[in-house]
């Protein structure tokens, strides 16, 4: 037997190991009434870096068994909705560590397949409902989704809005290059995808300073510029702001939404955001940027001045 043998055999033993550790230390926590914080950081701290060693079939096992808990660790559950939809669906479906806005975000990031996941989860806001439909029925004819969960049907034709064309006309044109890898050797889906990284992280942390810094680095602009973009009780500055930036139009959606969560309460409100963002010309979004940025700075200068 050779020594590559050895280290197979080797191998095996860990991953076998690594299959049982995962599985019971979810199912001890599972088994917790009330699990304290110090408990719930322990589980991540233990299961995280042992998740690329188990099977598709462990963590099917897992998803499964937090989608039930009331205080299923975040990150833990963040990296099972990452998976593939035969995993995740569970926790998609059913668990409650999901925010409307984690739910938002992972349509943005996953699409057709894990929004129809979404989609069965009761109580879910109309908000999204209205977005799943939409995309729906403009998913591109040749998009082949990953298979469903066995039992569980994709959303019906029959249950979308009576007037589906007002609901969320074209919410979705673009969502097929998020579902794609980004092209390295693209240098414009390079740069997209790099500012709308830092913008959704900051938006979606809920605290709009962090927001705001990130806007006045992608825009250069000063902090004072950024803070107008979001300090206003209309999200049409925003709106021009990220179409400066060429945004795609979901992406905008979703800071947008993040932002301004209280704005895009029902289908109609998503329906304008959308059309005026398509409507909108990118250089006249850059001229807005541009006057942003003289305004500042004659501001900054008119403060400076000494006094005579």
């Amino acid at each position: 037997m050779s020594a590559s043998d050895f280290r197979q055999i080797a191998i095996k033993g860990e991953a076998r190991k690594a299959e049982r550790l995962f599985r019971a230390a979810v199912s001890a926590f599972c088994s917790l009434t009330r699990p304290s914080r110090r408990e719930i950081a322990q589980l991540e701290d233990l299961a995280l870096p042992l998740f690329d060693m188990v099977s598709v079939e462990s963590r099917r096992y897992v998803a499964a068994a937090l989608s039930e808990c009331e205080s299923a660790p975040k990150a833990l559950v963040d990296r099972l909705c990452a998976e593939p939809v035969d995993i995740a669906a569970p926790l998609l479906v059913r668990s409650k560590a999901l925010t409307d806005i984690d739910l938002i975000a992972i349509i943005g990031r996953h699409g057709l397949p894990h929004a129809r996941a979404i989609a069965r989860r009761p109580g879910l806001n109309q908000t999204i409902a209205h977005l799943i439909r939409a995309l729906e029925r403009r998913s591109p004819a040749n998009l082949v989704s990953a298979p469903e969960p066995a039992g569980k049907a994709a959303i019906a034709d029959d249950e979308a809005p009576a007037n589906p064309g007002d609901a969320a006309d074209n919410v979705r044109r673009r969502l097929r290059s998020m579902m794609l890898p980004a092209r390295s050797d693209d240098d414009h889906d390079a740069a997209e995808d790099s500012r709308y990284a830092k913008l959704s992280a900051a938006a979606l942390t809920g605290n709009p300073a962090f927001f705001q810094a990130a806007l006045a680095t992608a825009l250069d602009m000063d902090a004072a510029a950024a803070r107008s973009v979001t300090d206003t009780s209309s999200h049409a500055v925003l709106l021009a702001a990220l179409r400066a930036l060429d945004l795609a139009e979901e992406r905008a959606f979703l800071i947008a939404a993040a932002v301004f969560p209280g704005h895009f309460a029902h289908a109609e409100a998503i329906r304008l955001f959308l059309e005026r963002y398509r409507a909108l010309d990118r250089d006249t979004a850059l001229d807005r940027v541009r006057n942003w940025r003289m305004e500042a700075a004659a501001l900054s200068v008119r403060r400076n001045a000494p006094r005579l």
